[in-house]
């Protein structure tokens, strides 16, 4: 059974971009989201699980899911 989907309000495509792009892109993107909505990023770059954990403690920005398919990551994170 799979987990249902996540309602997103905006999504960045990062795939093919390298640190820390897709951060900066999600950066951008969540400003101009409003406190509560959904922004799915998907990227490529291995070590963006890694940034988008650290981003999100240093941002309050919450990370509701990560998922993870051959080698490429997607993240959800609510608008602090």
């Amino acid at each position: 059974m799979s987990d249902p989907a996540i309602h997103f309000d905006r999504e960045v495509d990062a795939r093919g971009l390298n640190c820390p792009l897709p951060i900066l892109r999600a950066k951008k993107a969540l400003a101009e989201l409003q406190a509560g909505q959904v922004l799915k990023v998907t990227a490529t770059d291995p070590g963006s699980k890694r940034d988008f954990e650290a981003f999100s403690r240093q941002t309050g920005h919450e990370l509701l899911r990560l998922d993870e398919l051959e080698r490429e990551w997607t993240f959800y994170l609510k608008h602090r």
